[in-house]
């Protein structure tokens, strides 16, 4: 790789790097909003299909999905497509395939009761996800080709085709690979398919909302059949992509493990510093060429890799620690009999917030709602106590239970008497500072005619 192309990808990669941290908690579903789906939901508007399938393609363009992209065009495309014609059944059999994973997911959603939100967000499943991208990036370092075995092939071919149900195998793969990414949008479905409990529904929404996931996979392996040929440059872009794999992993397992918090610095240089220990990684041979040649080379492409991913690892958690640094404490209690207690002896309402330091959209909570100046001066006259669920502990287990807790986030509001609102008060998604301010001050607010007969009911 020449000079100039060198420095113009370190420099690149130096201005990812910085802006990653931003972008991991911003975006359509980065977890700022779920584009109002439990609102729709809650009305049984047809329009939470439509919002469904919006919110899975927007999920789609989040980075952590970016990954899937070469093994799509891959496998799907120039490899195993041999026309146009046969390019869009297989891309459209691995869409089938994402839409069986999250169908799944809402079926069983219905039937037990249960959102999956957390569970597909829990440290296992991103530790597998995290192990997932790393094998990926080690095909696209030149370890491995991506194929199935010969022997699974010929028993494949016996029910159609290797390449068909192949497709719709890694279809169900990928649902699974992206399903970190899906943020509120996902939980915001699956919480309230949990607490409708009807199967078809259940189904229909999150088919909807696979389909969305899809569409970008669908256009890219339908319309890549003829790929140009390969050479140097085909190095660089698996490289690419294999630094990107790992550099994904690598956030899933920091994600994973929360106590790793304390090895990222808030300084604001630390972010510039880790950018710039990414970029010296691009420069020192991270992206040219493989890991065929001479020792030597083998060894500085080896050593740059290792430092641009931890460079990209080491700058998004220091812009998470740096976020949280910035944020103002609120008053949070942690003890369920304690908050109740004073909240009886001085006459306030209670907010119990349920949260989990893995929960994208609980982090956005805090970050868009509790962040909000107008939010805070009305949470004070309130009782705040906070669930952390980040660990399954009996005093967690029985909070779920009390409340009928179906997934994360989601805060309930408890009056001055003691008596919790309505199901349909709860917040069950990052909701923004006005909304979360107006169902605030609806606590305690005296009986308004047209909805007397709700509000006496309920005194």
């Amino acid at each position: 790789m020449r000079a100039f192309s060198r420095l113009l990808l370190a420099a690149l990669v130096f201005a990812v790097a910085l802006a990653l941290p931003e972008l991991s908690v911003s975006g359509s579903t980065g977890a700022s909003s779920d584009l109002g789906l439990a609102r729709l939901l809650a009305e049984g508007s047809v329009l939470a299909f439509a919002t469904a399938f919006a919110g899975g393609v927007l999920t789609s363009l989040t980075p952590c999905v970016y990954p899937l992209i070469p093994i799509t065009v891959s496998i799907f495309g120039a490899k195993s497509a041999t026309s146009r014609r046969e390019a869009i059944l297989l891309s459209g059999l691995y869409v089938l395939g994402i839409a069986a994973t999250y169908s799944s997911l809402g079926v069983a959603a219905a039937l037990t009761g249960k959102a999956f939100g957390s569970v597909m967000q829990n440290a296992g499943v991103l530790v597998f996800v995290a192990a997932v991208f790393a094998v990926m990036a080690a095909s696209m370092f030149g370890a491995f080709e991506l194929q199935l075995p010969a022997a699974v092939q010929a028993r494949l071919s016996s029910v159609g085709g290797a390449g068909r149900a192949g497709a719709f195998a890694m279809g169900l793969v990928a649902g699974l690979i992206a399903a970190p990414c899906t943020g509120p949008v996902l939980a915001a479905a699956l919480a309230f398919v949990a607490t409708k409990g009807s199967v078809a529904f259940g189904f229909g929404i999150m088919f909807a909302y696979a389909l969305g996931i899809g569409l970008l996979f669908f256009l890219i392996g339908a319309f890549s059949v003829s790929l140009p040929k390969s050479g140097a440059w085909m190095d660089t872009v698996k490289s690419l992509f294999g630094v990107a794999l790992l550099a994904m992993a690598g956030v899933y397992l920091k994600d994973a493990f929360p106590r790793l918090k304390t090895l990222f610095s808030p300084v604001q240089a630390a972010e510039v510093i880790a950018a710039a220990v990414a970029a010296a990684g691009v420069l020192l041979g991270a992206l040219s060429g493989g890991f065929g040649g001479p020792w030597r080379s083998r060894l500085l492409k080896g050593a740059g890799v290792a430092m641009t991913v931890l460079g990209i690892v080491y700058a998004v958690g220091a812009g998470g620690a740096r976020r949280d640094a910035l944020a103002a404490p609120l008053p949070w209690l942690h003890d369920e009999a304690q908050a109740l207690a004073l909240a009886r002896a001085e006459g306030k309402p209670v907010i119990i917030d349920f949260w989990a330091d893995w929960c994208v959209a609980c982090r956005e909570l805090d970050r868009i709602a509790w962040a909000d100046p107008q939010v805070r001066e009305e949470l004070s006259r309130y009782v705040l106590l906070k669930v952390d669920a980040t660990e399954e502990t009996p005093p967690v287990t029985a909070a779920w239970e009390k409340y009928g807790i179906v997934g994360m986030p989601t805060v309930l509001f408890i009056d001055s008497k003691g008596r919790e609102l309505p199901a349909d008060a709860r917040v069950t998604a990052a909701i923004r500072g006005p909304e979360m301010l107006t169902r605030l001050r609806a606590v305690d607010k005296p009986c308004a005619l047209a909805a007397a007969t709700a509000c006496v009911a309920r005194w």
